[in-house]
């Protein structure tokens, strides 16, 4: 019988050594096998706090990295051809609505992580065997010793249908989901540190997991992970339930070593290569690339704030400063294929992942990071709540938020919204011409828009030959503008449709740059 202590010992020392797996555990590449775990313990939450506050109390230690050929020096196409056999994935025949499938390691995924598979009360480790995976064109060896892997894809079938994927869990603290229907796209993080600081940034790792096995009628899976950096260490609880949007249920408690001043919360990134605000120095054939259309916030003043994000010529920094807000998150507004004219990568299809903090979070500011970038493939764009307080070497801090990945989020402005926006030379001086395009039912009420206008404002620069153009029977309202930066290489636009001098739109930001 396992004692408490033991399992505790055995768990903390096993992460400190990167753990080296008994000879037994090691797999063949030409056998095949189906999935194996090692000797369960017993498991409960309580058991993952204990481990983080031990952790905590240690020196840290980065996590085991090393990889034998051939996996060492692993392309992109190498890696990517490597491919978990249908047969290895856990749970796949047992009728719980889900399965799992444990990734390789390699190329830039090249930290180990254990997986702990949790049935009636005791977790038991899954081990590696070759025999789990295709390795497409790569020449394995017959023997290999237990790699451990980067991470896991949670597979779903709906309605008795075919597996789907649902989120994938991999690398650092990353991880993405999916509504029905989507494409990959914005990335999670579970922890941000110092993301943008000129003292360097810090990536927490996700060093274990432990996934409870779920019975059918819950449609639910609950995962624990354990998250490890030099400055914190750290407990998760993430409850993923499907449907028509995917939530995702966070519940998370820091356990600092050292003091950290710039934390992000709720975080997450995406690419923005070019939209018709910034039509670029690229020559590309599409008029859009980007997996994040905008920023959306609901503060806790009751505001909903808009703003578009953009591909920058130099690294930019916005802040949202809020008192226990009520929602944030990067939205895909654009959802036809014309707007990207991209059959390959059906931008149009990537998820909107909306944030609703659960209790109170108090002073704060929702961070924008927007980075320059010449590549569709990189995550330019971050976005996180960063805590006013900072967290105390010693002192435990807990969160709790719901992830919504979804088409639309649950919850809209009721009021007009901004649908798009352009930008480009106006004709004669040095100006700069905007055409923003709000949409919603309000605007198809005369009694609503019978003083409308357009409150614009700016700083630095000055606003000018501001005109609006309404459309009732589309809903839809134009609003063009001319923007003379007066000199400067940047102006902060804010702009909102007023009747009778109060809002019937949303409140659309944008930070124009030279």
């Amino acid at each position: 019988m396992f004692e408490r202590r033991d399992v505790l010992k055995a768990g903390l020392g096993a992460i400190a050594a990167g753990i080296v797996p008994p000879p037994s555990s090691a797999g063949t590449a030409s056998q095949a096998a189906p999935p194996t775990v090692q000797k369960p313990a017993p498991f409960s939450r309580d058991m993952v706090v204990e481990l983080a506050r031990a952790l905590a109390a240690k020196p840290y230690t980065p996590p085991r990295t090393d990889l034998p050929e051939p996996f060492a020096n692993l392309s992109y196409e190498q890696f990517v051809g490597i491919k978990t056999k249908p047969d290895a994935a856990i749970w796949r025949h047992a009728n719980t609505g889900f399965s799992i499938e444990p990734l390789h390691r390699g190329h830039i995924f090249a930290a180990a992580v254990d997986i702990y598979v949790v049935e009636n009360g005791a977790a038991a480790r899954l081990a590696y065997e070759a025999s789990r995976f295709d390795y497409g064109a790569l020449n394995v060896p017959e023997t290999l010793p237990d790699l451990s892997f980067s991470g896991f894809r949670v597979l779903h079938a709906q309605n008795g249908g075919a597996e789907a994927e649902l989120a994938i869990f991999q690398g650092a603290s990353f991880y993405r989901a999916v509504a029905r229907g989507q494409n990959l796209g914005v990335t999670a993080r579970g922890l941000s540190i110092r993301t943008a600081d000129p003292r360097g940034e810090e990536f927490p790792s996700f060093r274990s997991f432990w996934i409870e096995k779920p019975a059918l009628s819950d449609n639910a899976l609950v995962i624990h992970a354990l998250l490890d950096s030099p400055s914190v260490a750290g407990v998760y609880r993430f409850t993923l339930r499907p449907g028509e949007a995917t939530l995702i249920d966070t519940e998370l408690t820091l356990y600092p070593r050292t003091a950290v001043d710039h934390l992000g919360i709720a975080g997450f990134a995406g690419a923005s290569l070019f939209t018709p605000l910034d039509r670029p120095r690229l020559d590309d054939w599409r008029p859009m690339v980007a997996d994040i259309n905008g920023i959306q916030m609901l503060s806790g003043q009751g505001e909903w704030l808009w703003r578009p994000v953009s591909n920058r010529e130099s690294l930019q920094f916005s802040s949202f400063v809020d008192d226990n807000p009520r929602g944030f998150g990067s939205l895909i507004r654009q959802r036809d294929i014309d707007d990207y004219e991209d059959d390959q990568q059906h931008w149009e299809r990537r998820p909107s992942l909306w944030v609703e903090p659960l209790g109170e979070w108090g002073e704060g500011a929702l961070q924008l990071v927007e980075i320059p970038s010449e590549s569709e493939i990189n995550a330019n764009i971050v976005a996180y709540w960063r805590p006013k307080t900072a967290l105390v070497a010693g002192k435990e801090t807990s969160f709790a938020y719901r992830q919504f990945w979804c088409w639309e989020p649950p919850t809209r402005p009721p009021l007009a919204i901004a649908m798009s926006a352009r930008s480009g030379r106006a004709p004669g001086a040095k100006l700069r011409r905007f055409i923003v395009v709000f949409s919603g039912d309000v605007l198809a009420d005369p009694q609503r828009t019978t003083q409308l206008k357009a409150a614009l404002t700016t700083s630095p620069g000055l606003a000018t030959n501001i005109r609006t153009y309404l459309n009732p029977s589309a809903k839809s309202c134009r609003v063009a503008f001319d923007v003379d930066p007066a000199g400067e290489n940047y102006c902060e636009l804010r702009l909102v449709l007023q009747s009778d001098e109060r809002p019937i739109s949303e409140t659309w930001l944008y930070r124009w740059t030279s």
